[in-house]
């Protein structure tokens, strides 16, 4: 039975967790909206989308993971009780935003055709690639300036303000690729490429409201963040976080969209069901995503200010919720993969082959339910370099060679790769718990030795 203390700290953390969930939640129905949307506008307009999803999906999952590592850093701030700096954080955030920006459109413009020339698409479909790929970017300036907004309003004001944000772009989203996409409302008719523009001008509709909040809000009236002056001390310590855990995320990213080169060769159905699997894995990846994200912010308020044995607490805590709640999703997931097929697909040799891709994707997320949260655990304690290299052995060190071992030399087929990520996130959650004890213990010494 659990204490009232365990309670306290189970309570506080489904309550950062929750709105987590809600944001993340929403931002896949943003993609999800920009996916079916563009099918009903035609199969030129999906393909053009998807591809150019796809292509973008790692880079900015990486440059959010570069971003957002302003959340530990003012989380181990509020703990230390030192809100004074956190203005420099925030304005070190802005500025490496500005230079992202920067480096994806230099890079779009000097590689784009080298890229879709080697994809060898369809002149339709390379098109519609082409600007809608241009439209993320372009607005990408807006979001990538969101992300240390966000991490602000985070942990200063809580996690529900960023929740209550994305809910309400949500709608908007829909409304703009109703707009752009079917040319209503006056606006041009633009298929795909029209969802790119919708995505974009959701993203600065979100810089906006988040902008507005923290200059209205009273939470933020005494950190004077609009101030022009900057650290080099601040930014490097931004960056030490930031490149790591954005490279740990790019690892992770990259690999999903690099094995559909190697399930390709086994045809359009296998292709089909690979997707569906990986769409709804997605999904549920949102629940350890945001104990994650939840346990940065609880860990790192802990760190902060000192209380270890209390971070800890936290940890197991969130492990073990994690772990539970990921069984529960699995338990149901598994009796109802038939019910999942269907809501993906429709022909019989699809409905055949999707319940058994869903068999690895639950494997993945039970392991993924104990690796994704260390993650989390570990960015509260500023520790990001293990977990990166602990990323690239497990997923490109691990996974994809033992892929093309089951492939080539087990004949797994079409399965080998979802079998070798089973056990490439097995790897991460075993070597990544063995840094936590190391990070912990390690502390715990520093800490005995101060107190003689």
């Amino acid at each position: 039975m659990l204490n009232t203390r365990t309670w306290y700290r189970l309570r506080r953390l489904v309550l950062v967790m929750l709105p987590v969930l809600a944001t993340q939640l929403s931002i896949i129905g943003m993609n999800f909206f920009d996916a079916a949307m563009s099918g009903h506008a035609g199969a030129e307009q999906l393909a053009g989308t998807s591809i150019g999803g796809s292509l973008m999906m790692p880079i900015i999952a990486s440059a959010t993971g570069i971003l957002m590592a302003a959340t530990p850093i003012i989380a181990q701030l509020i703990g230390k009780n030192e809100r004074e700096n956190i203005a420099l954080v925030i304005r070190s955030g802005l500025l490496l935003a500005c230079i992202i920006e920067i480096i994806f459109l230099l890079t779009y413009f000097f590689f784009i055709d080298t890229l879709l020339i080697f994809l060898d698409l369809e002149a339709d479909v390379a098109y519609v690639a082409r600007y809608y790929i241009l439209s993320l970017i372009i607005g990408l300036s807006g979001g990538l300036l969101t992300f240390p907004l966000r991490s602000l309003t985070d942990t200063v004001a809580g996690t529900a303000v960023s929740m209550k944000i994305y809910l309400s772009a949500l709608p908007i989203n829909a409304f703009l690729n109703y707009c752009f996409i079917f040319g209503n409302f006056g606006m041009p008719q633009l298929g795909g490429i029209g969802a790119g523009i919708a995505t974009a001008i959701t993203y600065y509709i979100l810089l906006a409201i988040f902008l507005y909040i923290i200059i209205t809000g009273r939470q933020f009236t005494d950190l004077h963040l609009f101030k022009f002056n900057f650290s080099f001390s601040a930014i490097k310590e931004y960056l030490s976080i930031g490149i790591p855990n954005g490279l740990g995320i790019f690892m992770e990213a990259s690999l999903f969209g690099f094995i559909i080169v190697f399930i390709s060769k086994f045809g359009t159905n296998y292709i089909a069901a690979h997707q569906a699997a990986m769409s709804f894995s997605s999904v549920l990846y949102m629940l350890p995503l945001s104990y994650s994200l939840a346990l940065t912010i609880v860990i790192g308020i802990e760190v902060g200010a000192q209380r270890y044995r209390e971070a800890k607490n936290y940890a197991r805590l969130g492990l073990s919720v994690s772990f539970c709640t990921a069984l529960i999703m699995i338990g149901l997931v598994m009796f109802n993969r038939d019910f999942v097929a269907r809501l993906y697909a429709t022909e019989p040799i699809l409905l055949e082959y999707i319940p058994h891709f869903l068999i690895y994707t639950v494997a993945w997320q039970l392991f993924d339910a104990i690796a994704c949260p260390i993650q989390g655990i570990l960015r509260g304690y500023k520790d990001v370099n293990a977990a990166f290299y602990i990323s690239m052995l497990a997923y490109w060190g691990i996974c994809l060679p033992v892929g093309l071992v089951l492939d080539y030399y087990g004949q797994q087929g079409a399965f080998a790769y979802w079998q070798s990520m089973v056990l490439g996130i097995w790897a991460s959650a075993f070597l990544l718990f063995i840094r936590l004890r190391y990070t912990e213990n390690k502390i715990s010494k520093i800490k005995k030795e101060k107190s003689f």
